[in-house]
């Protein structure tokens, strides 16, 4: 594994491997199968060897726990080793039997002196390990997800993670850069043209490495046996925090720890009577922070209040106590609108909501008593629609109420209306000629100060008239009812100098920022065309 210091029966065996996968690759004479049967025999001695040394380290293991007076920790070390030494012991007795059945069925079984009969055989190995065809069925392929599931077991008793066992040739560094080997699967890669012999090797091979990696995983269990019997000369606990002044509404972060410390142990820690989450020895601390009774400078001074407790050889708890202060600073943001005050009732109302206190952390998020809420795209821009004549807005960021903020809201100015006369503006000073007017014209004309701070609400049209031509007290031709506006011909037939036309207005909308059209209240308002 990369960065792990190999000993030299370990970089031994590693150059083994390294001439084996080469010699796979070679027509093999009779000569080299019986190097191979040789370097099989070796590769089964280390990993016996081995063997031999993972199960002393569980016997010492075993006896520290005893000699400890079996604590609880350490007892549960013991269990992880033996736990370590069983799902070894499964892998390594599947290999071995797989192995064996290499020797009945591809090479025919052993001779009287105890030799391969047929160790040269190729294609019986290919069949029992591929698979015939291209079906990929042979055993090699379970064996694959077998052992590099066993990687992945051993991986969860160490720091360490275990590279898998069984690689495809894309993934090995040996094969990866030859052309006819790279895209090769682990099964093709050593099984495929590889006599008996080899065959057997390359297994012995994933043997040893099995009793490696479960002898790295046992030292890392021997080494953590005992650890609390280290004896602490000075015990100093700390509270380190990223910053002592936050504002209300954001986290206060930092770490609590004790100066001594040992990976046998984790001590138990506790803020302001809490349980905090330790990690490698070290307390996370992660709270929001909560205001209160602020001063002049606006601050609130806080006390941390922690307790760590870590066992001792004899069995007892020592536990050191300590208290941190903080200050809490008042949060503060700033209301940006056109509209305020006030509001109008009913239409899209635009607030921009920010808080450069909070900076970076500001994320607030907003409700209303008497309005609904529509969030804009920005944080802190909301749009605030009315349904009440009084809104109460509260603030909120990160889930606390920072403040609640009133407003008045207002009815929407009623529009003004403008006849024109032919297309122009009409003017009642002078009046219009009898004999020139042929179109009438209502137009809804909307408040200036309305219009510029709610421009998408402030969309009128007249929807209906009626025009009369009347002449003194009587009505003389008409009523002509028009969408809005149009010709007045067949009235302007009648008119002569002195009559006037009266325009009754009998109804006006307002579209608003969703699209939807509403009557506006304007009674039925008449206006006088004086004709001369």
């Amino acid at each position: 594994m990369a960065g792990v210091k190999e000993t030299p029966r370990q970089k031994m065996i590693g150059m083994m491997y390294l001439v084996l996968t080469a010699m796979l690759a070679l027509q093999v004479s009779s000569a080299i199968i019986e190097k191979f049967i040789l370097l099989n025999n070796s590769l089964e001695l280390s990993s016996g060897a081995a063997n031999k040394i993972n199960q002393e380290t569980v016997l010492k293991i075993k006896a520290a726990v005893e000699k400890s007076g079996n604590r609880a920790a350490d007892v549960a070390v013991m269990k992880q080793a033996d736990e370590v030494r069983q799902i070894t012991t499964g892998i390594i007795g599947e290999l071995s039997a797989l192995k064996q059945e290499i020797i009945n069925v591809a090479g025919d079984g052993l001779k009287e002196d105890g030799s391969i009969k047929n160790p040269q055989e190729e294609e019986k190995v290919a069949n029992l390990m591929i698979g015939g065809g291209d079906q990929k069925n042979g055993k090699a392929y379970a064996l694959k997800q077998k052992m590099n599931e066993y990687s992945q077991q051993l991986s969860k008793y160490s720091p360490q993670k275990f590279q898998p066992l069984a690689l495809d040739a894309n993934d090995d560094p040996i094969a990866q850069g030859k052309a006819d080997q790279k895209n090769k699967d682990f099964a093709q890669l050593n099984f495929a043209q590889t006599p008996v012999a080899a065959a057997l090797a390359v297994l012995s091979q994933k043997q040893t490495d099995i009793r490696r990696m479960e002898g790295e995983v046992l030292n890392y269990l021997a080494g953590k046996v005992g650890a609390a019997d280290i004896k602490f000369d000075r015990i100093l606990a700390r509270i380190s925090a990223d910053n002592k002044t936050v504002v209300a509404g954001t986290k206060y972060k930092g770490e609590m720890f004790i100066a001594a410390s040992a990976s046998g142990i984790t001590p138990r820690m506790s803020l302001n009577g809490s349980p905090v989450r330790v990690e490698n020895g070290i307390g996370i601390i992660d709270f929001t922070a909560q205001g209160g009774q602020y001063g002049k400078d606006g601050l609130v001074r806080k006390v941390l209040q922690g307790v760590i407790s870590f066992p001792t050889p004899s069995g007892r708890d020592t536990t050191v106590r300590l208290e941190q202060e903080y200050f809490v600073a008042k949060p503060t943001y700033q209301i940006e609108t056109g509209t305020l005050p006030p509001l109008y009732l009913g239409c899209a109302n635009k607030l921009s909501v920010q808080s450069p206190a909070l900076g970076p952390l500001w994320d607030p998020s907003f409700s209303a008593d008497g309005a609904d809420i529509i969030r804009g795209s920005q944080k802190g821009r909301i749009t605030i629609v009315p349904n009440r004549s009084e809104v109460l807005l509260k603030v909120s960021n990160q889930g606390n109420l920072l403040g609640s903020e009133p407003f008045r809201v207002t009815r929407v100015p009623k529009p003004s209306l403008e006849l024109r006369i032919n297309g122009g503006a009409y003017d009642d000073r002078r009046g219009v000629s009898a004999s020139s007017a042929r179109s009438i014209q209502v137009v809804a004309i909307a408040d200036e100060s309305f219009k510029n701070f709610n421009p998408e609400d402030a969309v009128y049209r007249v929807s209906q008239i009626q025009v009369s031509l009347a002449r003194g007290t009587r009505r003389i031709a008409g009523p002509l009812t028009l969408p809005g506006g149009g010709s007045i011909s067949s009235l302007a037939s009648s008119a002569e100098p002195g009559d006037r036309y009266v325009v009754e207005i009998l109804g006006v909308q307002r579209r608003n920022f969703q699209g939807k059209t509403s009557e506006v209240e304007m009674g039925k308002p008449t206006l006088p065309v004086n004709l001369n």
